[in-house]
């Protein structure tokens, strides 16, 4: 072992605490990194950018609300008896309008889901003679066929129509001959126009009174009903529940 020889002790190695123990290194602690100071630009284009995605994301919803209330559906109230029993005062419907949606290709008929009116859909329309007014009917003459009543008794062509909806709150001797819910016709449908007849055929202001439907008019065709409000059997908190989702026929 090496000795001092200032002291004649002998020498310990510089940097040794002990035997068996070494000294861990030092680490520095990194230095701190100065944050770039924000910009009031900055926070002012994320506000922007926030409002303009809102304003971008409420006219998308205006737009498809549109076009869904333009030419797929639409809700209507029945205001009036003239389709009872089949459609009462307080029903709710769904209307298809796409049934009255205009197309310019043989490729929209066949992509879209387009109907063309046929003999005893139930129609929204349209009044001819008050075109703010709303009315619902049912189709019963087409273009070209020739329409007449008889004693209450529809004929198409001079055929007599099975009407398992219409419906009557008076006898025939009740109603005088001359009375157009009596005796009707003949009349011929033009071209682009349908003959509209309520089920309730005494107390329906329907083409008997008003003439032909303009194929413009048409809204669209009833669906389903999708809520009933209303006095009636089944109904709760006047809600008629059985009619709910009904069908229209």
């Amino acid at each position: 072992m090496p000795f001092d020889s200032r002291s004649g002790h002998p020498e310990r190695r510089r940097g040794v605490a002990s035997r068996g123990k070494r000294r861990t290194p030092r680490t520095e602690a990194p230095a701190p990194v100065a944050s770039l100071p924000r910009r009031n630009g900055d926070v002012a284009k994320a506000g922007k950018s926030g409002v303009r995605e809102m304003f971008e994301s409420i006219c998308v919803a205006v737009i498809l609300a549109f076009f869904v209330r333009t030419f797929v559906v639409q809700a209507f109230k029945i205001p009036s008896g003239s389709m009872e029993p089949n459609l009462l005062i307080g029903d709710h419907l769904l209307v298809n309008k796409f049934v009255s949606a205009p197309t310019l290709t043989t490729i929209e008929d066949t992509l879209l889901p387009i109907q063309t009116i046929q003999r005893g859909d139930v129609i929204v329309f349209k009044h001819p003679r008050m075109p703010d007014r709303d009315l619902i009917k049912r189709t019963i003459g087409l273009p070209g066929e020739t329409i007449e009543l008889r004693e209450r008794r529809l004929y198409v062509n001079g055929k007599l129509l099975d009407e398992p909806y219409a419906h009557f709150l008076l006898n025939a001797t009740d109603v005088p001959a001359t009375d157009v819910r009596r005796n009707f016709g003949p009349v011929t449908v033009p071209p682009g126009h349908y003959f509209m007849m309520g089920d309730n055929r005494d107390n329906s202001e329907d083409s008997r009174y008003w003439g032909f439907l303009p194929r413009e008019h048409v809204k669209g065709k009833a669906l389903f009903l999708y809520i009933s409000f209303g006095e009636g059997p089944g109904s709760i908190a006047n809600v008629r529940w059985a009619r709910i989702l009904r069908q229209i026929h």
